[in-house]
């Protein structure tokens, strides 16, 4: 789905994106260098612009390093995915190869949590990323428990009409279907794969060999999932919505005028 964030121009300074995604000027130009990043815009005085995408896309990266991926790895995984990902899906992406290892919960007040964001944020947008498990509140006011992977997720879908129960809703058929996937994924590892490899293993040696075999295989993994997910998603737009339910999701109708807004906490009984 596409949000205001996504439909921004380019306005970030190299400075400013190096700020936001917590990187040196020095990396960003390097991976330019490499062809991992795209080139910025070029506006007036001939100064590079960079936006959302540039945000989205560094933000993978840094994620796949973390990862223990090489730049050659890193590489060949950026030229699988599709040309035309929009932000939001590389964020997606960004997501989900963090699940692998999340990043530890860190705790922030409300002033910090709108720097990280970005953007003010009011109770009813915290209400929402707390729905979506990017954060919850602790003893005190204003605040947080935050999970940073999913809260650069969350704050894009702010944008996005969709209803707190919506969202509660959303994140159960998320959490059990994922939980699924990831239960026979592991089966067929363990059986297929493992347990062949393991007779011929010495046994102080099974866990250094476990994480040889299973550390490449994840952002692989990770990948064939959002991919076949992306493809599943768009035909069941297409059967339910029409030749354009695939296209209508991509670019949703502006939030509702006030007075009219989706429903939100203040609604719950």
């Amino acid at each position: 789905m596409a949000t205001g964030a996504e439909t921004e121009e380019p306005t970030l300074t190299v400075d400013e994106l190096a700020a936001r995604a917590g990187v040196t000027v020095r990396t960003i130009r390097f991976y330019g260098g490499r062809g991992l990043l795209p080139p910025p815009a070029i506006g007036p005085r001939r100064v590079g612009r960079y936006g959302p995408g540039h945000l989205s896309r560094l933000a993978l990266i840094e994620e796949l390093r973390h990862q223990g991926m090489t730049l050659a790895a890193i590489e060949r995984y950026l030229e699988r995915l599709p040309e035309d990902l929009s932000p939001h899906e590389l964020a997606l992406h960004r997501a989900l190869v963090a699940s692998w290892t999340p990043d530890p919960a860190e705790r922030t007040t409300h002033p910090e949590l709108e720097r990280r964001a970005g953007r003010p944020l009011t109770e009813e947008d915290v209400d929402r990323l707390a729905a979506m498990g990017a954060l919850r509140r602790t003893e005190g006011t204003g605040r947080y428990l935050i999970d940073p992977g999913l809260l650069r997720l969350g704050v894009r879908l702010l944008d996005v009409p969709i209803g707190y129960e919506t969202i509660l809703a959303a994140r159960t058929v998320l959490a059990e279907h994922t939980r699924s996937a990831a239960r026979e994924l592991t089966r067929l590892f363990r059986d297929e794969v493992w347990e062949p490899y393991r007779e011929r293993e010495p046994g102080q040696e099974r866990v250094a060999a476990m994480r040889s075999l299973s550390a490449p295989m994840r952002p692989l993994v990770v990948q064939a999932l959002v991919t076949a997910f992306q493809r599943s998603l768009g035909e069941e737009l297409r059967t339910a919505f029409g030749p354009g339910g695939e296209d209508a999701a991509e670019h949703p109708a502006p939030p509702p005028a006030p007075g009219n807004s989706v429903a939100g906490p203040a609604s719950r009984p």
